[in-house]
Order: structure tokens, then C-alpha cells, then sequence
């Protein structure tokens, strides 16, 4: 499904990950509070309820533990042109766990628009039962427009010139979801502080996952979003 300021997809399941690596929402805590771009969520399927980290509340326009999401509340927020298509998208995530991938806009509490993209997999319990959905948000919203054509032209050159591994994964990041080199930064950070692995184990893994696959440009946006999701599960010795 497409609009012209977004790509909403349900993500055909892949290999799973299981609740034992993945905590609670957490947030990539990059500077202050006010300026993180990445934030953890989790759907748990059992009783109908999203969980948001600080950051996602904060994007939404909410003071950490002052509001409990429903998705009704999700609902509220999406922007009205892509209320309808989210709204698909968030009934597969309830009645199946589907993994999801999506990019659209958010308006706040203050009424702000934001452009944000939203990455979701499958949440198992350690036998294997499915208990939701977990990912994270990446709030693209500032300087949004800029942001994209400087992401495209830095990843590409990244890439060619193969420069230090962590550029390098920043730089794959940025041609996949067209986002900037911060917030690409901002990224790998945040996946770092919530699976406990060095930013830079993180990133060499990843540059290496790319490298004996197809490819950024071959592979798919919904093999590559698991992919991210599950580097550290393949990291030996960190």
C-alpha cells in the first residue's frame, strides 16, 4: 500500500525474535531527552496493549508515564490522509503479530506534524509462542526534505568509498530508509544500548550480513528491516 508520503507494507514473517533479547521499550538516549530520534514500542497480543518508551511518548507530544497508548490513541495521531491505510496495518498487527514496516506522518499533541518511519517484528516467548509485536520509531521529521536528498547522495558516496565500517553501516541505513547520516547514527546507537552490543560489533555485522547477501539494493526493505532488527543475535564474542 502507497500514498504520496508513504509506504505502508505487512511484512510476510521471517525468522522470529524472542522476548529473551528483547526488554522493554528502551530508548537510544542520544543528548538530551528533548532531541532523541529513536524509540522502542511493543503490541503485546495476550491483552491488547502497546507499551512506548519515553522517546515515542515524547514524539507523540506526551510526558513519559503520563498517558497509557491504545490503539485508538495511535489511531488519533496519524495524519488523516494516512489514518486509513495505519489502520490496516495495525488490525493485522493485532489479530496475527504481523511484522510491519511503514513510513508516515504523526501529529502531536501541540498539533506538530511529524514524518516518522515505524519498523515492527514478530515478539516469541521462548518456546516460541507468539506473543506480539516489538520495533522501533525513527522520527524523521525535522529538516525532513533536506534530510532525504542529503541521505541518498551521502549513502551512495559512503558506500563507494568504503570508508570505516561504522560509516559504512550508517551509510546503508541511510540508502534503505532515506534518512539522514545522524539519524542513521542515531540508529545503530540506540540498537547498541538496547542489545548491550558495541556500536561497532553492531556495525561490522551488519556491513558483513550486506556483504555476503544481495545486497542493499537487491534485498528487499522487509529483509533488511529484519535484518537490523536482529544483528546482535548473529554476533559471536562481544
Amino acid at each position: 500500500m502507497a500514498s504520496d508520503h508513504g509506504v505502508y507494507r505487512i511484512i510476510e514473517p521471517m525468522a522470529d525474535r524472542s522476548s529473551t533479547n528483547d526488554p522493554s521499550p528502551a530508548d537510544g538516549t542520544i543528548g538530551d531527552g528533548a532531541t532523541q530520534h529513536v524509540g522502542s514500542f511493543r503490541y503485546l497480543l495476550a491483552d491488547d496493549t502497546w507499551e512506548w518508551s519515553d522517546a515515542v511518548a515524547r514524539m507523540h507530544g506526551y510526558e513519559p508515564g503520563t498517558v497509557s497508548p491504545t490503539t485508538e490513541l495511535l489511531l488519533q495521531h496519524k495524519h488523516p490522509d494516512d489514518k486509513e491505510h495505519i489502520a490496516v496495518v495495525l488490525e493485522a498487527v493485532r489479530s496475527v503479530g504481523k511484522p510491519f514496516s511503514s513510513r508516515h506522518r504523526i501529529i502531536d499533541t501541540a498539533g506538530q506534524v511529524k514524518h516518522v518511519a515505524v519498523i515492527g517484528d514478530r515478539l516469541l516467548d521462548e518456546d516460541g509462542t507468539l506473543l506480539g509485536t516489538s520495533g522501533f520509531y525513527l522520527d524523521l521529521s525535522d529538516a525532513f526534505e533536506e534530510e532525504v536528498r542529503e541521505g541518498v547522495d551521502l549513502a551512495v558516496n559512503a558506500l563507494a568509498e568504503s570508508r570505516a565500517v561504522i560509516e559504512q553501516a550508517k551509510g546503508a541505513l541511510m540508502l534503505v530508509y532515506c534518512i539522514s547520516a545522524q539519524h542513521a547514527f542515531e540508529v545503530l546507537a540506540w540498537r547498541s544500548q538496547e542489545t548491550n552490543v558495541k556500536l561497532r560489533t553492531l556495525a561490522e555485522q551488519l556491513v558483513a550480513d550486506i556483504t555476503s547477501g544481495p545486497g542493499t539494493e537487491a534485498m528487499s526493505r522487509a529483509a533488511f528491516d529484519h535484518l537490523l532488527m536482529t544483528l546482535h543475535e548473529r554476533v559471536v564474542g562481544d
